[in-house]
């Protein structure tokens, strides 16, 4: 694949902030203990199955359209879009195909059932899709010269586990190898999110990517939620940590917090693992585009 860097594009956000957060917290180096204490567009035919075309498309639990909100405030989904493959015990298995029962295979080499598969759908209502829907695509070999295998496409606020960390793949986007897919104004969007008993990553396409995480009513988000509450009744509002720190956030405390507790101390060096990573995606297309 032939990848070419737009140098019109805008930088990235998020690594902006992430620069400015940084170099804020190295300035207060010196009283790191009591500051720890205080901040306590791609054609749709190349998406081949995954898109419906005017209808909400086969396989999965529930049916219908749905425009929710993920509870992150942007009006979106966290969910792996339909056609997926996710590493289980007995080989790759598209998300929408996951039953519950099914044991997904974890980094580690472990495996854990599934709970349930809770489904999305959108559709455009208006003049451009909202872009906390849109997918983003992970194009092969993006993250490493073997990762994902294969095209990955995940909602927006979806984060992949790199550099020991969780990043939103909003906050990776780089125009090239990473890039939003717009789809066609006649299609829908097909997104699955996986729950297990704890938040954990899993491989998708071979990438490492967190299941789906419930906080306060976010299962309510989901089209086939009935089923969710007819098998865990109770547990609509039951805390579950997650499995990593979570950087690329907007808030700038929380984001200052999530680095002080990648171990920053006085005797070590601040990790930028957010900075490492874009650097290493960067590096990584233009390897891609020679």
């Amino acid at each position: 694949m032939s990848l070419k860097e737009d140098p019109q594009l805008p930088r990235n956000n998020a690594r902006r902030h992430f620069l400015g957060v940084a170099a804020a917290a190295g300035a207060r180096l010196a009283s790191l203990t009591a500051l720890a204490a205080a901040v306590s567009k791609s054609p749709a035919s190349a998406m081949g199955r995954r898109w419906g075309r005017g209808h909400s498309g086969g396989g999965g639990n529930g049916s219908g359209g749905h425009g929710g909100s993920d509870g992150s405030g942007d009006g979106g989904a966290r969910c792996f879009l339909r056609g997926t493959a996710i590493l289980t015990d007995c080989g790759e298995k598209p998300v929408e195909d996951l039953r519950v029962g099914d044991n997904v295979a974890l980094p580690d080499g472990s495996a854990r059932p599934v709970r349930w598969v809770g489904r999305q759908v959108f559709k455009k209502s208006g003049a451009r899709w909202h872009e906390g829907v849109v997918p983003i695509r992970v194009c092969r070999h993006a993250l490493d010269s073997r990762t994902p295998h294969s095209d990955l496409y995940l909602s927006p606020g979806h984060a992949l586990f790199l550099n020991g960390a969780l990043i939103r793949v909003r906050d990776l986007v780089n125009g090239t190898t990473i890039a939003p897919v717009v789809p066609a104004d006649d299609t829908s969007i097909e997104y699955y999110a996986v729950l297990l008993s704890t938040h954990e990553v899993i491989l998708a396409e071979g990438a490492a990517a967190e299941t789906f995480r419930p906080s306060e009513s976010n299962h309510e988000n989901f089209s086939n939620f009935a089923e969710y509450k007819r098998l865990y009744a109770g547990d609509e509002h039951t805390a579950m940590a997650p499995y990593a720190t979570v950087l690329g956030e907007v808030g700038g405390r929380a984001h200052l917090k999530a680095l002080l507790l990648l171990g920053a101390s006085l005797l070590v060096p601040m990790r930028d693992p957010f900075g490492d990573t874009c650097d290493q995606i960067n590096a990584r297309a233009k390897e891609l585009s020679v």
